[in-house]
């Protein structure tokens, strides 16, 4: 591997990680349910992209089939998190 690839992939874990941790402070201190659930889709998206970047380290397809299924998740559960929200229920 490149060592200029190297420090690039650290430097986005490094990243991905801090913008995590500003995730969840406001997942913690959000004053309203929706920017709680805005927070849990952002940590979503930023554990989906942690596992791509992971995936491209450590050359294994395991961390890709893993961040398909956190990006599935993560539309489910906003969705029924926002309808919740929205309408007081899940299923009709």
């Amino acid at each position: 591997m490149n060592p200029w690839f190297y420090w690039v992939l650290m430097a986005s874990l490094v990243m991905l990680l801090a913008a995590m941790g500003c995730s969840v402070l406001r997942l913690l201190k959000g004053p309203h349910a929706q920017d709680r659930v805005l927070a849990l889709d952002c940590m979503y998206l930023n554990g989906m992209l942690l596992a791509l970047v992971l995936g491209i380290h450590y050359g294994s397809s395991t961390y890709f089939e893993g961040a398909l299924l956190i990006a599935l998740f993560s539309f489910v559960g906003t969705t029924a998190m926002a309808k919740f929200l929205l309408r007081g229920e899940v299923i009709e």
